[in-house]
């Protein structure tokens, strides 16, 4: 039994799936355990390795996480908020970190994280690079020195598959926006525009959401009065940053009390 901390993966065939699997395998200081997939997918008992078109890794896929989990100590979950919720039951079990970059969950469904969260260690963001944490801190400090005379508007782009909107970072950086000015996001969110909509009201925070080829994430915070403008932007090339940011996410949990984290405690940032 290898000493090194145990990993699994879950939505291992997904694209972050994929490019987690790759850097877990080739990290040192971790040991692939598991790579789950849901039941019924054509990669459920194909070795992980060979599925992703490398050499076998000796971790075969499955279906059923209760056993994977049960010798992991991190489980890095980039799934379905429906998969999320029932993973985070199954982690608190085990006492594993569950890493979580799924996006798209209502505040519902987060809140229902809370029993896990007794349990063991939750770290939950809606982006785990440093880039785009610091974005969200910059962009806090700006809608806080800037009075509603500055539209705030909150511009995303993302490859044509992606299936929620506005994305978990867009919904980091207009939460952050809204703190900076210390109001409630979901009383001045304003995402939707089509037809005859009228002006735009004052204070709101907008979202816009664009989709197409294989963008991997850009994020624009613009803040826009008569005569100028403030664009906050960070552009993301390689979705490596997101999956080391969740490994890094992982290795920092391993040392901590559960509970509720996000990537601004794992950064040092708080």
């Amino acid at each position: 039994m290898s000493e090194l901390p145990g990993i699994v993966v879950t939505g291992a065939s997904g694209r972050m799936g994929q490019t987690l699997i790759r850097l877990v395998a080739e990290n040192p200081e971790l040991a692939l355990v598991g790579a789950v997939e849901r039941a019924g997918h054509d990669w459920v008992g194909k070795d992980i390795g060979v599925a992703i078109g490398g050499s076998p890794l000796g971790v075969n896929v499955t279906d059923d996480p209760l056993p994977v989990f049960a010798k992991a100590q991190a489980i890095l979950d980039f799934t379905s908020p429906a998969a999320t919720l029932e993973f985070a039951a199954l982690a608190a079990q085990a006492r594993a970190v569950h890493v979580i970059g799924t996006t798209g969950m209502s505040d519902e469904e987060i809140a229902t994280l809370e029993p896990a969260g007794r349990h063991a260690v939750i770290i939950r963001a809606g982006n785990m690079s440093l880039g785009v944490n610091l974005l969200v801190q910059m962009t806090r400090q700006v809608a806080a020195a800037l009075d509603e005379d500055f539209d705030i508007e909150v511009i995303e782009g993302h490859h044509n598959r992606k299936v929620d909107a506005p994305s978990g970072t867009a919904l980091m950086l207009g939460q952050a926006a809204a703190d900076g000015r210390g109001v409630n996001l979901g009383e001045v969110s304003d995402r939707g525009r089509a037809g005859i909509t009228g002006a735009r009201k004052r204070g709101d925070i907008g979202f816009t959401a664009i989709r197409g080829g294989d963008i991997v994430g850009e994020h624009d915070v613009m803040f826009a009065a008569a005569g100028e403008r403030i664009v906050l932007r960070h552009i993301a090339t390689d979705r490596t940053i997101f999956a080391r940011g969740a490994i890094k996410a992982a290795l920092w949990g391993l040392g901590q009390k559960p509970g509720q984290y996000d990537m601004l405690d794992v950064l040092g940032m708080k």
